[in-house]
Parts: C-alpha cells; structure tokens; sequence
C-alpha cells in the first residue's frame, strides 16, 4: 500500500526557524546552478515554502503538497505517489525532503521522473544516517534516512543521470550528531510518545536566539564549501540529476 505522512510540516507553524533559512541557502549554493532557464518548474511539497523561494525566480511555478495549509494561491493539493499532471510537464522538479515520507521509494520516485520532460533536471534532498533515526522521524512520518550512495542509488535506479550528490550542514554536524544521541538516550528513559493527530505540526527543537544566530553562522561555511566543492558528511543529502 502507497502511503506519505498526513502530519503537516513544521514550516507551517515556525517558517523562520533556522534550519529553513539555512537549507535554503545550501540548496542554492549547491543545486542553483542545475536549475537553468526552465518555462515550467515543480516544486513537490511546497508546505517547506521557505526553502524554496529562490525556485520562484525561474519559469513558471506550479506548487504541490498535501496539506493545504503550506500552499500559496493556485497551489495544487495533491501527493508526489500519484502527481495530478500529464507526462513530460516539467522542465525542473524539485522535491525537498519528500522522498522520505513516501512509501514506497519506487513509487514516488517513478512519478518525479515521469512528470520531467526529457533532459529536464530533478533536484532532491532527503535526510541523512539511518543511525540517525530518533522520535522525531516517526512523529514526522519517515519511513527511512539515506547516505549519499544510497540516495544516487535511488535516483539511478529510476532511470536518472546523477549531475551532483553531496551531504550538507556539514559545519553544525557534530552539533548534530551529540543532539541525536541525547535524543536515543533520553527516549529510552522516557513514556512512549502518543504521537501526533493527522493534520498535526510536529514541535521543532527550540533554541535560544544566540544559538540561532550561532548556526546560521556556522551554516553560512557550508554555503561557500557547496559552492565549489562536495561534502564527505552532514545531516541532509543533496542530489541534482538530469533525464536522459
């Protein structure tokens, strides 16, 4: 059974959270230059608007998501198993931690790369680590977290070129890694979560204004790294990739 999460995202209730500001500037740095000059762009799982308002700037705009709440007006309610658009609609479509709320992987996958036109670009990021795995997935509705082969592997199965595959927040990972660990430790001494309601935004972990400035800082390294250069770690995957 085809299955996405029906928890809406976090974006929704907290769009200038650190982690969105950064993400959008290590998209750009990375995947920006794939982009071209498309006449008609995807953005698949548009309710993470605020990662994705340099897309906007190239061709037409069509936005899709679950909840209805993460859409701007002429949004398309919709989900990335079965997308509601004829075949070879897109020059560029973009999925932003998408692929790993969908199950199963094939399926989303097959529908990303049939509504592309050929030698039209898919820009992608997923989360990274397996071993990374914590509460905070499942409240978030993944079914499972990649490293970079294991991302190229998906994307080249489905019939795509893979043009770049990097990791990023590379400069906050150690910071993330020791909050993963706390995270398992802490779960195991805890009450089970009662887990969140459809429709519900799961909480985000809070940090003080220092702490965001701080890494927002520490990120702004990653965006000159991206740049030029792949990273070897970081919490998130990134993948641009063409159709033959």
């Amino acid at each position: 059974m085809a299955t996405t999460t029906s928890v809406g995202s976090a974006s929704i209730a907290q769009p200038d959270y650190w982690w969105y500001a950064a993400r959008e500037s290590l998209l750009r740095a990375a995947l920006g230059r794939f982009v071209g000059h498309p006449r008609r762009v995807l953005d698949v799982g548009s309710a993470d608007g605020p990662s994705v308002g340099w897309l906007r700037v190239s061709g037409h705009h069509v936005s899709l998501d679950l909840d209805p709440r993460g859409l701007a007006k002429g949004g398309v309610c919709g989900s990335a198993l079965s997308l509601p658009f004829s075949t070879g609609s897109f020059d560029v479509v973009a999925a932003f931690d998408v692929v790993e709320h969908c199950e199963p992987e094939s399926t989303v996958m097959a529908e990303l790369v049939r509504v592309l036109a050929p030698r039209g670009r898919l820009l992608l990021s997923v989360p990274a680590y397996q071993w990374a795995w914590t509460q905070f997935d499942d409240l978030n509705g993944h079914h499972r977290r990649y490293t970079r082969a294991r991302a190229v592997r998906a994307v080249e199965t489905s019939g795509l070129v893979v043009d770049r595959a990097t990791y990023a927040f590379m400069s906050v990972f150690p910071l993330f890694a020791l909050e993963r660990l706390f995270r398992r430790i802490s779960q195991r001494a805890a009450d089970p979560s009662p887990g969140l309601e459809p429709g519900d935004v799961p909480p985000l972990p809070q940090v003080s204004p220092l702490m965001h400035r701080t890494l927002l800082s520490l990120c702004s390294a990653d965006r000159r790294l991206l740049a030029k250069h792949d990273l070897p770690l970081g919490s998130s995957v990134l993948v641009a990739a063409s159709k033959p």
